[in-house]
């Protein structure tokens, strides 16, 4: 079931990028941001208070709130390779990071995350989802191309500290805090970078009301990773996510733009299976 659910969250990931590229378009990727907060926050409000949680009510070790500070840092890192290498390279190398850093806190149950060890017999899946990695890649920008790899281990970073607060509170009220936390990030950047965007000079709501559910999916993304993280592997949680976010990403280019990806099938169809060939092998 946990596969699943990760899975789906990979397609809600696909689907709630779409909403907050609409939104930057329109009020830049600064605002767009803080917007994107600004709805996730008082969704996981409606949330926290429906169910009658004290969210301040009892404190933790102050490291375990730095998920949404670290989750706005991975969008600004993928804002800025965006442009300067191909999305598909964004997705791959974002990949990469997340395996690479999922298989270490796997081996040595970093973060006290439950420890999951890689056998050789694996290599074969590993090779084919590098494979698959790589075809993705098809140009290549060192400075965005770390910039990449760093989003990626900021993620894996990101859901592991939600993950482990909502074991210590819930996980409406680790969502909470990822939107609390990264909200005041996002405004703090956004003062500092983007004062020139349109939100701050004349905003106005957009016909195209769906655009402003990125926040409300981008909570149940956080709600869904708080409930996988510790039961998955770092690393197939990662491999999971993707496979649903390239094959709903293939659908939505297909339906929205009339464009079709060869190259990120390719490499989705390699990951797959690298991915079952691993989890046949135990």
């Amino acid at each position: 079931m946990y596969y699943l659910l990760a899975l789906l969250t990979g397609i809600l990931i696909s689907i709630m990028t779409v909403f907050n590229g609409g939104l930057t378009e329109i009020y830049g990727v600064y605002s767009a941001t803080v917007i994107v907060h600004i709805a996730g926050l008082l969704f996981i409000l409606v949330l926290i208070l429906s169910n009658h949680e004290r969210p301040f009510s009892k404190g933790q070790a102050w490291f375990l709130y730095l998920g949404g500070a670290i989750g706005v840092m991975t969008t600004a890192f993928n804002n800025l390779a965006f442009g300067r290498i191909s999305v598909s390279a964004i997705m791959a190398l974002g990949l990469l990071g997340q395996s690479i850093t999922g298989l270490i806190i796997d081996k040595y149950g970093l973060m006290s995350m439950p420890k999951h060890p890689f056998h050789k017999r694996k290599i074969l899946g590993l090779l084919l989802i590098l494979c698959g990695i790589i075809s993705m890649i098809n140009n290549f920008d060192v400075l965005a191309v770390f910039l990449s790899f760093s989003a990626g281990i900021n993620i894996v970073i990101s859901r592991t500290l939600n993950a482990r607060l909502a074991e210590h509170t819930s996980v409406r009220t680790s969502t909470f805090f990822n939107y609390l936390i990264g909200l005041t990030v996002a405004v703090f950047i956004c003062f500092l970078f983007g004062r020139n965007e349109m939100a701050f000079v004349n905003f106005a709501i957009s016909p195209k009301l769906y655009i402003y559910l990125g926040g409300i999916l981008g909570v149940c993304v956080v709600l869904l990773s708080n409930m996988t993280v510790a039961k998955i592997s770092a690393f197939y949680l990662s491999l999971f996510l993707f496979v649903g976010q390239v094959f709903t990403g293939i659908l939505m280019d297909i339906i929205l733009s009339q464009v079709f990806s060869l190259r990120n099938l390719i490499g989705g169809i390699f990951v797959i299976v690298g991915l079952c060939v691993n989890l046949l092998l135990g």
